[in-house]
């Protein structure tokens, strides 16, 4: 199995931008699909992005599209999450998942970080 430890995130001003990362142990990322979620208080797991295990595909949320980017280092086995211009309705708890398969559904996913708070202030 393999386990994952998120790091990152913060306080931000609107507009600026912070880099979530999510390292692996225990199993190489490129074996796996992997997604960005998050959950602002009162709501439920929102789909942020989802990037194939062979990196062929990437998918964004609407809300997210062209300001956050999905990347991973197979050498550091770490996957990364880039956010730019932020908002403040980018502030949520934000998780790491992973899973063979995968989707832009939460349940799809076996895997998941610990989660890592971003608040941004406007």
């Amino acid at each position: 199995q393999v386990q994952l430890l998120q790091s990152g995130g913060g306080l931000v001003q609107a507009g600026g931008s912070l880099r979530l990362s999510c390292a692996a142990s225990g199993r190489a990322l490129n074996m796996y699909t992997m997604a960005w979620f998050r959950q602002a208080p009162g709501k439920g797991r929102e789909f942020v992005a989802v990037r194939s295990w062979s990196g062929g595909s990437t998918i964004y949320a609407d809300s997210v599209k062209g300001r956050f980017t999905i990347s991973r280092d197979d050498a550091k086995n770490t996957v990364y999450l880039q956010m730019n211009s932020l908002k403040s309705e980018d502030t949520a708890v934000y998780y790491c998942a992973a899973d063979y398969r995968g989707s832009v559904t939460s349940r799809s996913y076996d895997f998941w970080g610990q989660g890592t708070q971003v608040t941004v202030s406007s």
